[in-house]
């Protein structure tokens, strides 16, 4: 590693790209140097390129491999990627960021097609445990650090709300957590062999990380092992049922994937959790997780954030001027996102994996539970195929 700069090198240069680089231009107090950035679409990864100053711009993961200055690789492809180069990433000595799922079932040779309908659920839980043991013992052989990009755990309310518990050594009785917007604008969403399922996998699979590391929060406070003990899920796909006069306000394609997810978690001291995700809520992101604890109660808006509101008559001169995620129009009243990269935990996240890289020290968000989310999720994909509790 170099003493005066840590080198970065991107895969992909689509919104999660957008938002690490972002949060990265807040982060001074190390030197971060944009070495090399690499997509497949080549007007895609130029315009990256230029925006936010790589030195090198091309479309061939292993440049990024060989080249001896770059010390971290950020993976922030669809998931179905992932594990190739998390592997490849950490054989190359390089440290890993990987945007979230760590990884999912995206079919095998053989598969009836859709995979999504076709598959059983169980199969896949099964693969997914398997093929995430092996990655396990891939990080734990690595000298290098896994760092895993779940912006939920570094956002500033939860990392306020896992300070109480440490202190207070409260405990979660219950906890509720909701990501919703309105569809995805990912071409492939829609689709289980790209995205590894529905709206659970790709939004709710925030605040099941926030929660599941609040737990292990209050675990380290009191000296105790808490696990997720049992899944018990309810999912389906509805936005298909609707015209296309209905379904005009709504981005939500799904071919084989859930858009409505709804899961109960069930803990080891007794504790329970809800997690809900769902792609046909209007009006913007709802993003939140709120905590039932024996001495206090704890409520996390990661947004819509309330610090300013704004009413335009029209969008005159507001092409490059960003008001908020999921809307599609900007007039009447709205609540900006102000310091959104900061809100949501983007800046705090690249701020510790960047320290991470540098003191060669372990994440707050790791390995760990980027495994226990994934295992979790397929869990409830199969509870909520076989209409039964699933047991962890």
């Amino acid at each position: 590693m170099a003493t005066d700069h840590i080198s970065i090198g991107m895969v992909g240069a689509g919104r999660a790209s957008e938002l690490h680089l972002n949060a990265l231009k807040r982060f001074s107090e190390f030197p971060v140097h944009l070495r090399h950035i690499v997509a497949p679409r080549a007007e895609q990864v130029h315009a990256m390129k230029e925006r936010f100053g790589f030195e090198k711009a091309t479309h061939d993961f292993r440049d990024l491999l060989r080249d001896p200055e770059i010390d971290v690789i950020d993976i922030c492809t669809p998931p179905y990627v992932h594990e190739e180069m998390i592997e490849a990433a950490l054989t190359a000595g390089k440290h890993v960021i990987c945007e979230k799922p760590l990884t999912g079932y995206f079919g095998l040779p053989g598969d009836a097609e859709p995979i999504g309908e076709k598959v059983s659920k169980t199969v896949m839980f099964r693969h997914v445990v398997e093929r995430m043991e092996r990655l396990q013992r891939i990080v734990e052989q690595s000298d290098r650090q896994f760092m895993y990009a779940e912006n939920f755990i570094y956002a500033p309310a939860i990392l306020k709300a896992a300070e109480i518990i440490r202190a207070k050594k409260s405990r979660i009785l219950f906890a509720k957590g909701e990501e919703s917007l309105k569809g995805s604008s990912s071409p492939v969403a829609g689709e289980w062999n790209r995205t590894g399922g529905g709206t659970f996998i790709r939004t709710g699979s925030h605040p099941l990380s926030a929660i599941l590391w609040l737990k292990q929060q209050e675990a380290r406070a009191l000296g105790k092992h808490i696990r997720v003990k049992s899944v018990l899920a309810d999912m389906t796909r509805l936005t298909p049922s609707l015209s296309e006069y209905e379904h005009r306000h709504i981005a939500a394609r799904p071919h084989d994937v859930e858009d409505i997810g709804t899961v109960i978690l069930a803990f080891s001291d007794g504790s329970r959790a809800v997690v809900m995700a769902n792609d046909t809520l209007l009006g913007g992101s709802k993003n939140y997780v709120q905590l039932y604890c024996n001495d206090t109660a704890i409520n996390c808006r990661l947004t819509m954030a309330d610090m300013m509101e704004t009413y335009f008559l029209d969008e005159e001169g507001l092409d490059e001027v960003e008001i908020s995620e999921m809307l599609p129009q900007k007039t009447g009243w709205n609540k900006p996102f102000l310091l959104d990269d900061v809100m949501r935990g983007y800046t705090d996240e690249m701020k510790d994996f960047m320290e991470c890289a540098l003191y060669n020290r372990h994440p707050k968000s790791d390995f760990h539970v980027a495994a226990e989310t994934v295992r979790i999720i397929y869990a409830a994909y199969q509870s909520a195929e076989q209409g039964r509790v699933v047991e962890l």
